[in-house]
C-alpha cells in the first residue's frame, strides 16, 4: 500500500519545528565562503519557504477519518497507443456502428452531457437530438440509466452494466451475455483475445441491442441477423469492408485499424474484437478523472476543499457510513445493494419491473439489487440512481435516510413529463422493493438539517474541474461521412 500523500502535512510539519529549535545556524557571515581576495562571492537568494497549512481541528477529525478508513487515490493505467485511441474515437462518435445509422455510442455518453445523457433512462434508436432535449420519436426507451464512463478503463473496474452482466475475471476470462466469448476457453477465441478490460468487452454489446443500437427487424441487415457474432460481422463488413478491403468498407477505416493493429495482415482480419479495444482505449484515456479538490487534499493541500466539504468527508467516512458502500479510492464497492429505490422507466421485465441483479442469478438474495456506482465526477452524471429517479443530487442522497419512506412518498414530479407517467406505483411491488432493503441501510444515519448540504458539498469536491467542459472531445466529422450531431 503506498503512503498516504496527507500525512507529508505531518512530516513538514515536524521538520519545521525542528529546523526552528537548530537555528539554521548563526547571525552575520558565520558559514559563508570567502574566495581568494577575501570578498564575499554573490550568493543567490533562496526563494522564502512557504509554511505548511495548520491543520484545524476539522482538519485533525477528517485526516483521522481518512487514516481509519485507509482512504488512497487511484492509480491510473498506463496511456493507451495514440492510433487506438485515435480509431476508438472515431468509432465512439460514428452512426455507422448503429443498425439504422441514426445513434452511436457518444449519443447516450456524451462528453457535454457528464458522459452520460442528462436523461433518466436513454432514448435509443430513433430518438432525436442530444442529451434533455432528445425527443422520443418513433424510437425506444431503455429500461435504465445510462451509466457514465469516467475512469471506467481503470483495473479496479472488473464489472460492467448496472447488473454486471459483463465482467472479466482476475485471469482475463470474460463473462458476458454471448457465450461464444466466455470462460478460459472461448469458441469467439480471438476477438476475446482482444477484450482484455471489462470496459472493451462492454463496448460491443449495445450494438447487439435492438432498441439501443441495432434497430428493429426487417429494417436492416444488422436487425434481421440470426445471434450477435452475425451482427458484429456485419459492421465489420460495413466498417472495412469484405474481401480484404476490396468489397465496401471506408479506406480511412481500414487506415485507422491498420495503423491501430499493425500486427493484422489483411483486412478480413479484423473483428469485433479490436472494435471493443479501440473503444475501450479511447473511453479510458478521454474519460480519466483524477484530479479533484479531493485528490489535492490527500496529497497535502488542506485549503483544497472547503468546510463544508470537510464535514460532509467527515459523515461520509463517519455517522452516515456512505463509505461501507463507496470506499475504496474510486468511491465503490463494485457489489451490488438494494435500496428501495423508485421504479421509474419502462422497466426491464414486462410488467414494468426492474429484478436488478437478480435477473442475472436468479439468487433470491439478489432481488432488486444494483452494483454501487463510483462517486467520481458524481456531480456531473444526473439523474441518479440504475433509473435515474432522483433529478438533484441533494434528493439522492436524501433517499438513503430512509430509504421506504422516500419510495412510498416518492415525489414524480421532478421528472420530465415525458417520465411521469411511468413510475410504478403498483403497491405490491413497491412492498417487494421495501422487503429487498439492504441490511446495511438499517437503521437511518439520522441527517439533519445541514447533513445533506455538506454531503453534497463533498460529493462536488469528487469533481476533476477539466471534465466540466469536454466539448473539445467531439470530432468535426468521422470516416463514414455521417453527421457527428443528433
Amino acid at each position: 500500500m503506498r503512503e498516504r500523500a496527507f500525512w507529508i502535512v505531518f512530516f513538514l510539519g515536524l521538520m519545521t519545528l525542528s529546523l526552528a529549535a537548530c537555528g539554521g545556524g548563526g547571525a552575520g557571515t558565520d558559514g559563508a565562503v570567502i574566495d581568494e581576495s577575501g570578498d564575499t562571492p554573490d550568493v543567490p537568494e533562496e526563494p522564502p519557504i512557504t509554511p505548511p497549512v495548520e491543520p484545524s481541528a476539522l482538519d485533525q477529525q477528517l485526516l483521522q477519518a481518512l487514516e481509519d478508513r485507509d482512504v488512497d487515490t487511484p492509480q491510473a493505467p498506463p496511456i493507451p497507443a495514440d492510433a487506438l485511441v485515435a480509431l476508438g474515437k472515431a468509432l465512439f462518435f460514428d452512426k455507422e456502428l448503429s443498425g439504422n445509422r441514426n445513434i452511436s455510442c457518444a449519443t447516450c455518453h456524451h462528453p457535454t452531457t457528464g458522459t452520460g445523457d442528462d436523461l433518466s433512462v436513454s432514448i435509443g434508436q430513433g430518438g432525436s437530438g442530444l442529451g434533455s432535449a432528445r425527443l422520443l420519436g418513433s424510437g425506444a426507451l431503455i429500461p435504465r440509466n445510462a451509466p457514465p464512463l469516467f475512469n471506467k478503463g481503470l483495473p479496479a473496474f472488473r464489472t460492467m452494466f448496472w447488473d454486471s452482466r459483463v465482467s472479466i475475471g482476475q485471469g482475463g476470462a470474460l463473462n458476458t451475455p454471448e457465450p461464444a466469448l466466455n470462460g478460459p476457453r472461448p469458441t469467439a477465441g480471438a476477438i476475446a483475445q482482444e477484450l482484455t478490460t471489462a470496459l472493451a468487452a462492454q463496448a460491443i454489446f449495445p450494438l447487439t441491442s435492438h432498441a439501443e443500437m441495432r434497430g428493429d427487424p426487417g429494417e436492416n441487415e444488422l436487425a434481421d441477423a440470426a445471434d450477435n457474432l452475425e451482427v458484429w460481422t456485419l459492421i465489420m463488413d460495413r466498417l472495412v469492408g469484405t474481401d480484404n478491403g476490396t468489397q465496401g468498407g471506408f479506406a480511412e477505416y481500414r487506415a485507422l485499424f491498420q495503423a491501430a493493429f499493425p500486427a493484422v495482415a489483411d483486412i478480413d482480419g479484423f473483428h469485433i474484437g479490436h472494435v471493443g479495444a479501440a473503444l475501450g482505449a479511447y473511453e479510458d484515456l478521454a474519460f480519466r478523472a483524477l484530479d479533484s479538490s479531493f485528490d489535492r487534499y490527500l496529497a497535502g493541500d488542506l485549503a483544497a476543499m472547503t468546510d463544508e466539504a470537510k464535514r460532509g468527508a467527515v459523515l461520509f467516512y463517519g455517522r452516515a457510513d456512505c463509505a461501507r458502500c463507496h470506499g475504496g479510492p474510486l468511491q465503490t464497492d463494485g457489489r451490488h445493494h438494494a435500496l428501495a429505490v423508485p421504479q421509474v422507466g419502462p422497466g426491464r421485465e414486462a410488467n414494468g419491473d426492474d429484478l436488478g441483479r437478480f435477473a442475472q442469478t436468479g439468487n433470491p438474495d439478489d432481488l432488486y439489487e444494483f452494483r454501487t456506482p463510483s462517486l467520481r465526477n458524481v456531480e456531473l452524471t444526473g439523474p441518479w440512481m440504475h433509473d435515474g429517479a432522483y433529478t438533484t443530487l441533494g434528493a439522492a442522497v436524501r433517499h438513503y435516510d430512509n430509504p421506504v419512506a422516500n419510495l412510498q412518498q416518492y415525489d414524480a414530479s421532478q421528472l420530465s413529463a415525458l417520465m411521469r407517467p411511468l413510475v410504478d406505483v403498483d403497491p405490491t411491488r413497491n412492498q417487494a422493493r421495501a422487503d429487498a432493503l439492504s441490511p446495511i441501510l438499517r437503521p437511518s444515519p439520522d441527517l439533519d438539517g445541514n447533513d445533506v448540504p455538506d454531503l453534497v458539498a463533498f460529493l462536488r469536491a469528487l469533481t476533476d474541474e477539466s471534465s466540466r467542459d469536454m466539448a473539445g472531445e467531439v470530432p468535426a466529422r468521422v470516416p463514414s461521412g455521417l453527421p457527428v450531431g443528433d
